[in-house]
């Protein structure tokens, strides 16, 4: 079972009902009943975030924002104007994935950015899809080459679907990886490619509870990046499976 203060929604997830309604979207997720929420694009929605997320009670602890292709100062600003004290990388191009040269400069990005992340009092972490683990090189998965060229400050929030669907025995990864793993991406589905498929957090074939057992305390983060239904009966019924309100 998932503490609340433990649980966070990435905003993706609603993207559509935030572009139709941004207040009442925010006021929903709180509704269910999550007090977290992971925004995305935060240079651009900074503004209505600062006004909406003390409204209805929510913070964020955690933000995705692409500090190796965009301007970071503006976003650590960002970050800092809404006391948001971790920023995550959400993604690079999969074909700088494929040799030890090409990680290690990824590496050395994200160590930058750690570097003037914590001029600002901001951590900065990196967040994977399925290529990371799908790539491996001298049997190993790029995603922990990477981990093992990072500096010390720089954490990984591990999209544990994505992972699964590259091929990782997830638990295994997040054990190896350790106290790197600060937050889990957690969502459901049939771990296929097909966003489609994936559904409430319980309804799917990932192996939820083992993966949150690998992490014990790291920030749990429903994420779904599509659905075929009602969105917000995927983000309530995650919301209920993880804190035990649907569990026997």
């Amino acid at each position: 079972m998932v503490a609340v203060d433990n649980l966070s929604l990435q905003l993706y997830t609603v993207r559509y009902k935030l572009e139709e309604d941004f207040d009442a979207t925010l006021a929903r997720i709180a509704e269910i009943g999550y007090t977290q929420v992971e925004p995305f694009g935060l240079v651009n929605l900074a503004t209505q975030l600062a006004d909406a997320l003390p409204k209805y009670g929510l913070s964020a602890p955690s933000t995705h924002a692409g500090l190796l292709r965009d301007e970071s100062g503006p976003i650590f600003e960002a970050a800092k104007q809404l006391g948001i004290g971790t920023v995550i990388d959400p993604h690079t191009d999969p074909a700088r994935w494929q040799s030890v040269d090409d990680i290690k400069v990824i590496a050395e990005g994200l160590n930058a950015a750690a570097k003037e992340g914590a001029e600002h009092g901001i951590t900065v972490g990196y967040h994977n899809h399925h290529f990371e683990l799908e790539s491996v090189i001298d049997g190993v998965h790029a995603l922990e080459i990477l981990a093992d060229n990072l500096s010390d400050e720089v954490i990984l929030e591990v999209d544990t679907y994505w992972a699964a669907v590259g091929g990782a025995d997830v638990p295994a990864l997040l054990g190896r990886l350790g106290d790197r793993v600060k937050a889990l991406h957690v969502k459901d589905g049939d771990g296929t490619l097909d966003n489609k498929a994936q559904v409430a957090v319980g309804d799917g074939t990932i192996a939820v509870n083992d993966i949150l057992a690998a992490a014990p305390t790291a920030l749990r983060v429903v994420e779904l990046d599509d659905f075929t239904g009602e969105i917000f009966d995927a983000v309530e019924g995650s919301f209920r499976w993880l804190t035990g309100q649907d569990q026997a």
